[in-house]
């Protein structure tokens, strides 16, 4: 396994995070336990989680997966071996959670963060990320920002801080991070730590794989200079990238046959794209799945590449892709794709 630092921060974590949320929903806990039992033996130090997982939300299954990695903690007593992440909600319309409505105010995130560290069974997380800006901005298939001047009562950010920095007085939370966030969101939370003396965020949970290289635009660059690294998400492009619903496959309990509204990666140009990445995989000689999360693994602004399995076979093969090298000619063929291609899945 690889390892890099988490942020500025002394954590030393693997370069391949094991990402949790199919546990609730498409995996039992058994199988749950399964892959934390077989991840950790093989130096996956890096889980990541969050409140509102199993995914696709619902109210049946809120904080699962939490629940799960919290027994499997009690049983196992192994809490000391894990940098555990996980998040809490932004805006949501979803009224079981604490009613619906913005979540990074005193009250609610505290409620918050009590919750999780209860289901989790434990008395601190690693890194606590804000899953979602609760301003309107990055949403799923968008490339551009729409503003909307009426979208103004979303929680001052030195405010969020603040929260967040007596959390960590208390021992609740180590670090903090970003997920879906901009890279305007970014800058502004970083400068006002520095202005007031305030906890960094360490980390942004972002979409990165060869259909979506967004993040290269405005945030890779922050990430490196600041060393707010990215935890990519979803490199896989929800199972795309693996070549298993090429020729419009839908396998058995894959997550495509199953929730078919999931359509981030249906397009027509990303099809083209997936079929020229398998063809390079192809001429290479290199496991489809392997070369594109070692593509991401790679990236100097990346700190770490959160893997999603329902099988064991799955996840051995991304653990595995530690192991690949890609040349710089199979780097240049990626590359060209891109340009072919340039981001058809945002």
């Amino acid at each position: 396994m690889n390892y890099k630092k988490l942020g500025n921060t002394d954590l030393n974590v693997s370069t391949i995070c094991l990402g949790t949320m199919t546990w609730g929903e498409q995996n039992t806990q058994d199988e749950g336990f399964q892959q934390m039992d077989y991840a950790l033996d093989h130096g996956v130090n890096f889980w990541d989680t969050a409140e509102i997982y199993s995914i696709p939300m619902r109210a049946e299954t809120y904080g699962e997966t939490e629940r799960i990695i919290g027994n499997w903690f009690q049983k196992t007593n192994k809490r000391d071996k894990v940098i555990i992440a996980t998040k809490v909600c932004g805006n949501t319309s979803n009224k079981y959670i604490r009613g619906g409505g913005y979540n990074f105010g005193q009250k609610k995130i505290t409620q918050a963060l009590d919750e999780s560290l209860k289901r989790l069974k434990t008395d601190y997380i690693d890194l606590y990320q804000l899953h979602w800006p609760e301003r309107n901005t990055n949403f799923f298939g968008k490339h551009g920002y729409e503003h909307d001047e009426n979208d103004k009562d979303w929680t001052p950010f030195e405010e969020i801080l603040e929260n967040l920095d007596k959390f960590i007085n208390q021992g609740k939370i180590r670090y903090i991070g970003l997920s879906n966030e901009t890279a305007w969101g970014l800058s502004k939370f970083l400068e006002i730590s520095k202005l007031k003396g305030l906890p960094k965020m360490m980390s942004v949970q972002n979409p990165y794989n060869l259909l979506n290289r967004t993040y290269e635009v405005g945030l890779a660059e922050i990430s490196v200079r600041e060393k707010s690294g990215l935890l990519a998400y979803s490199p896989l492009a929800f199972g795309y990238l693996t070549g298993k619903y090429r020729n419009n496959e839908l396998p058995a309990k894959s997550r495509m046959k199953l929730f078919k509204d999931f359509t981030r990666y249906k397009n027509d140009n990303g099809q083209k794209a997936i079929e020229e990445y398998y063809k390079i995989s192809k001429k290479f000689n290199i496991d489809f799945t392997k070369m594109s999360l070692k593509f991401c693994e790679i990236q100097p602004f990346m700190t770490s590449v959160i893997i999603g399995a329902t099988t064991m076979e799955q996840l051995k093969t991304n653990i595995e892709s530690v192991n690949v090298s890609l040349t710089s000619e199979v780097i240049n063929e990626i590359n060209n794709v891109q340009k072919k291609y340039p981001n058809p899945c945002p």
